[in-house]
This record gives structure tokens, C-alpha cells and sequence, in this order.
């Protein structure tokens, strides 16, 4: 089994019709640590159903077309892939419940040579089912380690976001919760990598890691909280690379430089001094 460049290309991804609940809403919320303070009112507007909100980052989660990787025809080696980027834009506030189709494209694959892997860039354009107009688009890089050398055309990948070499302008520290992953995955996908200790163990891990997601949703929380002040309809994009994983429990702290409406970021967890997402970029109004 192994990519062909043009038949990946030209491959079909199902739409996907997604109805959410407002309960649905809130367990993401919940899922990626939102509400610890439960007499935080800011908080209590993405987790209580009285004047709910959606936190903007939950637009990743829309119109997911499942692990297609993994059952289409796809030459990937699905077992030895892992989330490399992610990004969203936003076309207003994600509403608290309703239903979305969301239509998946592949856009580029990138053979990175023998050895070296391959990566796949995806976009996922969502919209509201009634009306038809677009709710969010959502880029996802998927790194294939295990695929590389399959004679795709010579392309460079695109440059990423530099993160500024002065001292942040903001810094946030926020705690995750040792049952983090657990609670996450009811609102994602079932990997046992984040549930099973012998899964994580085989994987190379002492045990199980936080979802890449759940990490982009705990930054997107010091986004909101630090620069737009729990104002959900503020931030309309963001995105990053994965760069290590987390471990429930563990504090992310967040350093954020401001540049006009482009907020700079990058995620580190200081108890093991390492960077878990790097070259962040996000957007606010």
C-alpha cells in the first residue's frame, strides 16, 4: 500500500450532516477546561445553558467526516499519522446548537522523500444546513510519517508564522485536569492512544496524551480570556503547529505578543520545559 499522488488528489470525501445540541456545546467547553472556576461568570456563558456561547475554537470539531484517512481508499498508512497544524477562520459566532454539513477537500500532498514522510493538507468548508451560508473554514495538515518516498511531485511546504523575538506582551497559565483527555474524547474521537494505558504505553508514552485538539482548545481558552476578555465573537481565526504532546494535568502557559489585530503565540508546558504548539497565529477584532 502506498500513495498515488493523483488518485489522493482526485479522491471523494463524503459530506458530513452534523446536528449538535447545546449540550454538545458545553461538554467541549467542559472538555477543554472551561468552567473550573464555577463562580467565574465569564466562564459560566460556555458551559451553563443561560446565555450560552460557543467557544470559537469548537468550529473544528463541525462537519468532521470521521477517520477517512483510515476507510477510504486513501495509500495511507493511517496507523503512523499524526495532526501537524491546525487552523480556523470564522464567519460570525458559532451558534450554541444546530446543524452544519461540512464538505472536506484534499488540497496538497507533499512527498517529503524515503524516510521523511509525506503531509497532507486538508480544508473543510462548513455551513449551515437551513440557510446554506458559510460558517467557518477549518485547515488541518496531516503528517504521514510513514509515506514519504512516494515519487509526488516536488512541492515546498508553505512558510509558517514566526513567532516575534521580544518578550511576550501577554502570558497566561492555564491548568488542565488530570481526566482532561478523558472527558475530551466524549467530544471527539475515541482513540484509546488517550484513554488505554497499554495503547499509550506500545505508543511510546508513559500515559495517555491529551488530543492535539484538546491543546488547541486550552489556547484558544487563553486567547479569549487574555486578549479579547470572553468575548467569543473577537477572535474569528486561529491556528498552529503541534509541536510535542501534553499529559492531563499538566499547566500550559500561553505567551502571546500583540500586533495590531494578529496575535503571535506559542504554547509551552514549563514542567518539563517544553514547546507543545509553536508558530501560532491568531486573528481578532
Amino acid at each position: 500500500m502506498a500513495i498515488v499522488y493523483d488518485k489522493l488528489m482526485a479522491l471523494k470525501i463524503p459530506d458530513a450532516e452534523h446536528t449538535y445540541t447545546v449540550k454538545d456545546t458545553m461538554l467541549y467547553a467542559l472538555g477543554v477546561g472551561v468552567g473550573q472556576d464555577p463562580t467565574d461568570r465569564q466562564q459560566l456563558d460556555f458551559v451553563y445553558e443561560k446565555n450560552l456561547k460557543a467557544l470559537p475554537t469548537f468550529a473544528c470539531l463541525l462537519g468532521y467526516p470521521g477517520f477517512w484517512v483510515r476507510d477510504l481508499d486513501t495509500g495511507i498508512d493511517w496507523v503512523k499519522i499524526v495532526n501537524g497544524e491546525q487552523s480556523f477562520k470564522l464567519e460570525g459566532p458559532v451558534k450554541p446548537s444546530g446543524t452544519v454539513v461540512g464538505r472536506t477537500r484534499i488540497v496538497e500532498v507533499i512527498d517529503k522523500g524515503a524516510g521523511k514522510g509525506a503531509v497532507v493538507y486538508t480544508e473543510r468548508k462548513i455551513t449551515d444546513k437551513a440557510s446554506g451560508a458559510l460558517v467557518a473554514t477549518v485547515w488541518q495538515t496531516t503528517f504521514c510519517r510513514a509515506d514519504g518516498g512516494f515519487g509526488g511531485p516536488p512541492r515546498e511546504s508553505p512558510p509558517t508564522h514566526k513567532t516575534p523575538e521580544r518578550a511576550p506582551d501577554l502570558v497566561c497559565d492555564l491548568e488542565t485536569r488530570p481526566e482532561m483527555a478523558l472527558l475530551y474524547r466524549l467530544s471527539a474521537d475515541l482513540n484509546p492512544l488517550h484513554a488505554d494505558l497499554d495503547v499509550a504505553a506500545a505508543a511510546g508514552y508513559p500515559r495517555p496524551i491529551l488530543h492535539g485538539l484538546g491543546t488547541f482548545g486550552v489556547v484558544g481558552h487563553a486567547l479569549l480570556k487574555s486578549v479579547c476578555n470572553y468575548d467569543s465573537t473577537k477572535l474569528v481565526a486561529m491556528g498552529g503547529r503541534f509541536s510535542s504532546p501534553v499529559f492531563p494535568g499538566e499547566t500550559i502557559r500561553t505567551e502571546m505578543w500583540r500586533d495590531g489585530n494578529v496575535i503571535s503565540f506559542r504554547a509551552l508546558v514549563p514542567a518539563r520545559n517544553i514547546v507543545a504548539m509553536s508558530n501560532g497565529r491568531a486573528e481578532v477584532k
